[in-house]
């Protein structure tokens, strides 16, 4: 099993730059706002049919997701050294965990995953503010990072689109504290959370684990095909770590008629909700490229997405040769 307890995580740690902590906290403590925010996706191991035209993905929609509430993406490769996510993190104003199948103790994804959130954890502790965000198998990932044990239960939640059921201090979340209320009310109210997924969280099962108690609040839950109830919505309380089982970037961004996806006016409301609030943490953070010719390089856009609607759920995917 990847994960490690927190007292013996890597000294590597310890490299992170001071002086770009220090710079953010000063702009933090000024006001600032930064108005370019570049975000890494992580990228994860292709399989099946997928696998014949690179070793590595990433879902367009993640990208798309990002960039439509004004953000910039940088693709996260996979089974790369410590060294390569130390760098990177130091240039990146936020990370999304996306969607998609891998074994978390195991898969580059999950080592990735580890690194990239001690580092997350780290800075925040250090009064630089980095957000992340996780979706689905990103969700998973968050939960099983922090309670450094799988916690995982069968849920049979796959191709079905639910409202949500809030907790009661809901609104007391950074994520909802400010939300509108037709916001609220559309997810309350409509089937416009895509749930895509055979593995959640149960309110028991979190309840078992003291890290994950003292870590994250619950936000909502749902209720699979059989009945049984599953976290469906969590934020971290000290840390600006937010994570939905459910997919918002599919309301928008994908369109295959596999998939149960509501793709009404107020399913693209609720979606461009959460990106806005994730970009908007984004935009708190001050890391930045030690030139532009580094920034361009790692852009997202030195890569094509290919149509793989056919063999996938994903509409569109840019591959990687790593």
């Amino acid at each position: 099993m990847f994960s490690m307890m927190a007292a013996l995580r890597p000294k590597w740690l310890n490299v992170l730059n001071v002086l770009w902590i220090t710079t953010a906290f000063f702009a933090v403590c000024k006001g600032a706002v930064n108005n370019r925010p570049i975000i890494g996706v992580l990228a994860q191991t292709t399989y099946d049919e997928m696998a014949e035209y690179g070793p590595s993905y990433i879902a367009a929609s993640y990208v798309k997701f990002l960039e439509s509430a004004g953000a910039r993406v940088v693709p996260i490769a996979v089974n790369q050294t410590q060294d390569y996510y130390v760098k990177l993190f130091s240039s990146l104003n936020g990370v999304l965990f996306p969607g998609g199948s891998q074994y978390l103790e195991t898969s580059g994804y999950g080592k990735a995953g580890r690194i990239l959130y001690d580092l997350a954890v780290k800075a925040n502790d250090n009064g630089d503010y980095f957000p992340l965000w996780g979706t689905c198998l990103g969700f998973e990932l968050l939960i099983y990072l922090t309670a450094e044990e799988n916690l995982m239960t069968y849920t049979n939640s796959t191709n079905i689109a639910y409202p949500v059921y809030f907790q009661k201090d809901f609104k007391t979340t950074r994520l909802f504290a400010s939300a509108p209320e037709k916001i609220i009310q559309i997810l309350e109210n409509e089937n416009v959370t895509f749930n895509a997924h055979h593995n959640g969280v149960t309110p028991k099962n979190f309840s078992t684990s003291a890290k994950l108690k003292s870590f994250y609040k619950i936000i909502s839950t749902n209720f699979d095909k059989n009945g049984l109830e599953f976290i469906s919505m969590t934020e971290a309380y000290k840390y600006p770590f937010y994570a939905s089982q459910w997919h918002p970037e599919k309301n928008i961004f994908e369109w295959t008629v596999k998939e149960r996806i509501n793709h009404s006016k107020d399913a693209m409301a609720a979606s461009l909700y959460f990106t806005n609030f994730f970009v908007n943490e984004a935009r708190k953070n001050f890391h930045k490229f030690p030139n532009p010719a580094e920034e361009e390089a790692a852009l997202i856009y030195n890569y094509k997405p290919m149509y793989t609607g056919k063999i996938s759920s994903y509409d569109q995917s840019y591959f990687f040769g790593v």
